[in-house]
């Protein structure tokens, strides 16, 4: 890869912009930043005209695999393609160019919609009330867990305890952890999933919640959800919806009615909003009645014609954020409910099902599949069979981005060794579907006949193999000392010394 950073294209004097008139009163910088804490030298950023910018990172765009270009079969992601009506709405300038101080008179469209999305995603959902305060999904997890918390504090309670299966997503148990509980495990069954008989015996009056997507992460539905609930909420307990995996089950079954009393959505994941890039998210939190006093504020209410945030609820666990600093996400959100309907969100679960379901019958006669389906919205295979061979799944991932796919998911869930799991999503096509199958197909026969090929991949990315395990611990952020005069940083202790170490 031979783009040079932006230091290197950096030269004295250069500029891409200028600044436009100051339009308030000028006031000394003193006044606004105490001494100690304003610079004594200028940072060091590049000099570049506007041109050069936007070509470095254009090129460095088209090095990078996107939504926009290609299929992500991500499990567990739902990495849908984001629809560029989204953009127009999010783009308009009533909403683009207000500021989170402005009077609630000033914002009234703005929060009209935010309320009529609280409402759409309640009825969606089975839920009585939903902030749509959280940043993201473990945000909303946290949050969900922290509206449980205070809502067994009310009734003079301290459960200490919360759990999940053996297949959870990560985010399950550390947002058990980060909010003070212990996290408890429930195995799988033969059939993938939870072992009910198991959930009985851990219940008890230090459950302060059962913790579940469903359908669960081997894309199979938990069809004694009921029942589960029942025994969690016969010992005092709730219930928490990841919403994770809603895209299954959209327009067809909710999690209130499968006995939950709290859920988090991933708006990036079910209602097409951008994934990535460090944010701004969205992870809405819903829950039923008995908790809904507890929800962080400010919510949005309206009163009469008017919509305003409302401050005044005496039992909230408080603010879980500065500002609707993402409030782009929630009109992209809303864009997409309202775009397709009820029907439309009832297909949209239909195709998902059906995209996934298709790929598993012409994939499951190369590779193993622990969990027999048929499936939800995603399922699970092993590449037990290639790594009896030498060929891993981390290998065969790999090789498929030289067919122009982004991998699916490896390695998770933990339950299922060699484990690829793969989300086609409802929009994509029957072509990129059968292009896909011929890529994995194609993979699974050089594993048998031409490992070399598959154990040396990838070959035609911009970035070859790399060892991500070193990757991760001993970064490379150096740059190269440019002509402008930048410093070079250090260089990173060698692996084998104390500092490296």
């Amino acid at each position: 890869m031979s783009e040079p950073l932006i230091f290197e294209l950096s030269a004295p004097g250069r500029r891409g912009y200028n600044l436009p008139d100051i339009d308030v009163p000028r006031q000394p910088i003193d006044t606004l930043i105490p001494k100690e804490h304003q610079r004594s030298t200028a940072p060091s950023l590049p000099e570049a005209s506007e041109p050069t910018v936007v070509r470095h990172y254009t090129r460095l765009s088209q090095l990078n695999h996107s939504i926009d270009t290609g299929f992500y079969p991500l499990g567990s992601c739902t990495m849908k393609y984001n629809p560029k009506i989204h953009e127009t709405v999010a783009g308009l300038p009533g909403f683009r160019s207000i500021h989170p101080l402005q009077p609630d008179s000033t914002v009234q469209g703005a929060l009209g919609l935010m309320f009529e999305l609280q409402e759409l995603l309640a009825a969606i959902t089975g839920m009585d009330a939903v902030s749509l305060q959280p940043a993201a999904g473990a945000h909303g997890e946290f949050t969900g867990l922290l509206m449980i918390k205070a809502y067994h504090a009310a009734q003079g309670r301290l459960p200490g305890t919360v759990i999940a299966p053996d297949a959870a997503h990560g985010t399950n148990p550390a947002s058990a952890t980060a909010a003070g509980y212990h996290l408890v495990t429930v195995p799988s069954n033969q059939r993938g999933r939870v072992d009910i008989h198991h959930l009985r015996r851990l219940v008890n009056e230090d459950t302060a919640a059962l913790m579940l997507t469903n359908p669960n992460t081997l894309g199979l539905f938990e069809d004694e959800i009921v029942e589960m609930a029942q025994i969690v909420h016969e010992a005092g307990g709730q219930v928490y919806y990841d919403g994770a995996n809603l895209n299954a089950i959209l327009g067809v079954v909710r999690p209130g009615d499968m006995g939950f009393d709290v859920v988090h959505l991933n708006l990036h994941k079910t209602f097409t909003t951008p994934h990535g890039g460090g944010g701004p998210g969205s992870g809405p939190v819903g829950v039923k009645q008995p908790l809904a006093r507890f929800l962080p504020v400010p919510n949005v209410v309206r009163d009469g014609q008017m919509y305003r945030l409302d401050y005044q609820r005496p039992e909230t666990i408080g603010k879980v954020r500065s500002f609707y600093g993402n409030f782009g996400m929630l009109v992209r959100a809303y864009t997409y409910i309202r775009t397709l309907g009820r029907e439309g969100l009832t297909q949209v679960g239909r195709d998902a099902v059906l995209n996934a379901n298709y790929l598993r019958a012409r994939l499951n006669d190369r590779f193993d599949e622990p969990y027999p389906g048929p499936t939800m919205h995603e399922f699970v295979l092993s590449g037990r069979r290639q790594a009896a061979r030498g060929v891993h799944t981390r290998d065969m991932a790999k090789r498929l981005m030289d067919y122009g796919f982004h991998p699916p998911t490896v390695y998770f869930p933990l339950i299922v060794e060699e484990a690829m799991m793969i989300e086609p999503t409802e929009t994509e096509s029957i072509d990129t579907l059968d292009a896909f199958v011929e890529a994995m197909r194609e993979i699974a026969r050089e594993a048998e006949e031409e490992p070399e090929i598959v154990l040396s991949a990838p070959h035609v990315t911009p970035v070859g193999r790399v060892d991500e395990a070193r990757a991760a611990r001993q970064p490379d952020l150096a740059w190269r000392a440019a002509s402008t005069g930048f410093p070079k940083a250090e260089e990173p202790a060698a692996p084998d010394t104390p500092e490296g170490v």
